[in-house]
């Protein structure tokens, strides 16, 4: 395990904030990682679950380091951004061992989409049995970009799961697609009584909200107990979300990005368009979010009231100051390190744990060093 530390500055939004320094400490758990897009804590607070996007799903423990890939995974598509994604435990994981995954798979048009679905970890953590798809993307329409697929559980046990666009901008707005929505289950894998287009003919039951685009964060607010997302721009207007039940969020109808091609998107109708939702925070330069986390523990004070969100294209760890539905600040970390950030969760510790997606990707524990230094006395 190798240790790496930098002085690392916050710049706020407002000229009125005050400009602070930190040094951040950073931990090398494992690396050698292939291209890894998620963890999950079991509730041990010792064994990670870790998805290598090219199809393992492998645990690691701080005593015995990286397992070999645990067995029952189901097979993957693994071409450009879609693999074997997200990994999350049911809330009665303790009794069920269940653990739900994310990946993609092809059609027999060569097609690429989103599959859902859960299985049973065995009590050694080598063996995923009875692994059950629970949803499927359809149509599918991607050739393998914009697939999203993060999932989540708020509170009262409901999993929420992120469909992206799949670069077809249009099916964003169409309620008989599932791309570009936000879909929200029970933790049974049914379909809510109370999910607001359940009785709308031509409307997937699945839907909770929609006109999303690339969607590559979900985490709960553990202050408010609602779900934020964070999505891909297109060019420009990377975004975060407050989820809530039949909302438009405009995508493509509403964008603060513009084309690839540098012209504005085709169907886009303005930065603010009546009956959308407007997001919570935008960047008019996308630094390519992906997974975010909360931070709600007492273990590093001046983190308090944080939002932690990894980035692709600025490779760096972006932590928004948070208060209600305001961002307040904001500051780039691990910038030095020059490394793709795809995931972060919230550590049982206190500290972030954090996936960099590379070819030899790392798993890498961060804190504030000066804090870490104390705790260890």
């Amino acid at each position: 395990m190798s240790i790496w530390r930098v002085a690392l500055v916050c710049g706020a939004l407002s000229t009125s904030a005050v400009t602070l320094a930190a040094e951040t400490e950073v931990q090398v758990l494992q690396d050698n990682l292939s291209h890894p897009w998620a963890v999950a804590f079991l509730p041990d607070n010792q064994t990670l679950l870790i998805t290598e996007r090219s199809g393992q799903l492998r645990s690691w423990r701080p005593e015995s380091g990286l397992s070999q890939p645990i067995q029952g995974v189901p097979e993957v598509d693994a071409e450009r951004q879609g693999g074997l994604l997200d990994v999350v435990l049911a809330p009665d994981f303790a009794q069920s061992r269940r653990v739900w995954l994310s990946y993609t798979t092809l059609d027999t048009r060569g097609q690429a989409g989103g599959m859902v679905g859960y299985g049973q970890l065995s009590a050694d953590n080598q063996q995923l049995t009875d692994f059950r798809v629970v949803l499927e993307q359809t149509p599918k329409l991607s050739s393998g970009a914009n697939l999203g697929i993060r999932m989540a559980f708020d509170q009262q046990g409901f999993l929420y799961i992120s469909f992206g666009d799949n670069f077809v901008s249009s099916s964003a707005q169409q309620l008989d697609k599932l791309s570009g929505k936000i879909i929200r289950l029970t933790q049974d894998g049914t379909i809510p009584s109370d999910n607001p287009f359940i009785r709308h003919s031509g409307a997937r039951p699945e839907i909770w909200s929609y006109g999303v685009r690339n969607p590559q964060g979900l985490a709960l607010n553990p202050w408010t107990q609602q779900m934020w997302e964070s999505e891909h721009g297109p060019r420009g207007g990377d975004e975060i979300n407050l989820l809530q039940k039949g909302h438009n969020y405009g995508w493509p109808l509403a964008t603060y990005g513009i084309d690839y091609s540098g012209k504005p998107v085709p169907e886009a109708k303005g930065t603010q368009v009546a009956g959308t939702d407007q997001p919570l925070f935008w960047w008019k330069v996308s630094p390519a979010v992906s997974g975010m986390a909360f931070y709600n523990s007492s273990r590093f004070p001046q983190w308090k009231n944080s939002l932690f969100i990894g980035a692709l294209k600025e490779k760096s760890l972006i932590r928004l100051s948070v208060e209600g539905t305001r961002v307040t600040e904001q500051q780039r970390l691990l910038t030095a390190r020059g490394e793709r950030i795809r995931d972060v969760r919230l550590g049982p510790d206190g500290w972030l744990y954090v996936l960099t997606d590379e070819a030899r990707g790392k798993l890498l524990r961060v804190g504030l060093a000066h804090e870490a230094t104390a705790s260890r006395d």
